[in-house]
């Protein structure tokens, strides 16, 4: 059963170890809010983080490899479909993948479900400062054709070691936010 929060929430869905409580901390600019680690697998809940008194962002556990059970990792699996079909503050999922990776089979999945649900993916490349300069235009061309991207759709490159693209998630936040 999902807590009721009356509030909006923003999803924040990927692999495991993808850095979606690092962005949740640069976020909120709070060092151990989310609690992280270097190992996958660390998020075993859907996690809420309310904002301002204003609306949540959602942490789910991450899915493809984690240093869990399969039956462990088949849990998170419900858990996670379970928040994404039954929130009723759900107001967007935001997409983490890491940008010195290709997206996977279940990146795709998760892109595709986004859509379906009616809502346009944000995409964040998160550990971005590991990435050269040089290399970021042919990882962010590689992001966008396994994710099946259009130009339209948004992608924001993120670190949460330095904070780059912190400000346009925020602005992407408040853009959805303001939808409302």
């Amino acid at each position: 059963m999902l807590p009721r929060t009356g509030k909006p929430e923003i999803a924040l869905a990927g692999k495991s170890n993808v850095g979606k409580s690092s962005l949740i901390n640069r976020l909120v600019n709070r060092r151990a809010l989310a609690r992280t680690s270097s190992a996958p697998g660390k998020t075993q809940t859907v996690n809420y983080y309310r904002v301002n008194g204003a609306f949540y962002y959602v942490d789910l556990p991450g899915y493809g490899y984690a240093s869990a059970g399969l039956s462990v990792r088949a849990d998170w699996g419900r858990m996670i479909e379970d928040y994404l079909h039954q929130s009723e503050g759900l107001k967007a999922v935001f997409l983490l993948v890491d940008l010195r990776r290709d997206p996977s089979e279940d990146d795709l999945l998760m892109c595709r479900w986004i859509r379906a649900q009616g809502f346009a993916p944000t995409v964040i490349a998160s550990k971005a400062d590991k990435i050269a300069r040089t290399e970021r235009e042919e990882r962010l061309r590689a992001l966008r054709e396994g994710l099946h991207l259009s130009e339209e759709e948004t992608v924001i490159p993120f670190s949460a070691l330095t904070g780059e693209g912190r400000e346009e998630v925020l602005r992407k936040t408040a853009e959805i936010l303001k939808a409302e």
